[in-house]
């Protein structure tokens, strides 16, 4: 598709479609691939349901949900509780506005 042949208009039209058709094929990945594992685990004679969430012997097999560990905020706006960082990662811009007026990256500290 030759973007460049299509007006202003037919872009912001083609623009509010894109995550509506995303969001519909994106759940059809999901059906598909949960229909494969299904397969699967028939395959070797088991049910998904068998597999996920149950003791297997020694092993237990569980689906992860949010594994991740949330990490403690360290640095926060003083006037803006929103504004938090935990200092991991790249620096948020209002901590570099914060340093470039002055301030200093200890008078952020929790």
């Amino acid at each position: 598709m030759d973007l460049s042949t299509l007006s202003a208009a037919e872009l912001r039209d083609l623009q509010q479609q894109i995550p509506a058709e995303l969001k519909r094929r994106e759940a059809q990945e999901k059906t598909n691939a949960l229909n494969e594992l299904r397969e699967l685990a028939k395959a070797h004679g088991y049910t998904l349901e068998d597999l996920v969430n149950k003791e297997t012997k020694d092993v237990k097999i569980k689906v992860a949900a949010g594994t991740g560990t949330k990490v403690k905020v360290k640095y926060r706006h003083p006037q803006n509780e929103e504004l938090a960082w935990t200092g991991r990662g790249r620096r948020p811009k209002w901590v570099d506005a914060w340093l470039d007026n002055g301030g200093t990256i200890e008078q952020l500290l929790v």
